[in-house]
């Protein structure tokens, strides 16, 4: 079994998220990312939000756009869109979006040393200048 995956969920609606909590981030960890085909993610996060006077340490996340998997948080630069959902009696309710993305601080420095040395094996790469004329 695979460890969780460390997100972090930037909530950009409703505008006051922020009014009632300390920052429109979020922080927390899945095991859904193991499965290619699923369309949520439950994400247990780190702390508590508030919301509606209520308080939640869990969210559901799918992505904003259809045809989508939230798998391609992955392959995001500065984040991936999403809907975000909270508990109710009811079941999930999706009242709130915002960019999901993996935490920088989670990359590994071999991750970073791959980036490297993929970036300077690409071809035109080098740590020289070129004479252009």
């Amino acid at each position: 079994m695979s460890d969780p995956v460390r997100l972090r969920i930037h909530v950009s609606e409703p505008f006051d998220f922020e009014r009632a909590n300390e920052s429109p981030d979020l922080f927390g960890t899945t095991v859904d990312h193991l499965d290619p085909d699923v369309d949520e993610w439950l994400i247990e996060l780190e702390g508590w939000f508030t919301f509606h006077d209520a308080e939640y340490d869990q969210v559901l996340i799918s992505p904003r756009y259809v045809g989508e998997k939230p798998g391609r948080v992955f392959d995001a630069i500065v984040g991936f869109p999403v809907r975000i959902a909270h508990r109710t009696p009811d079941g999930w309710h999706f009242a709130m979006t915002g960019t999901l993305s993996v935490p920088f601080e989670t990359r590994s420095p071999d991750e970073d040393e791959k980036d490297q040395d993929a970036a300077a094996s690409k071809p035109g790469a080098s740590d020289e200048s070129e004479d252009l004329i």
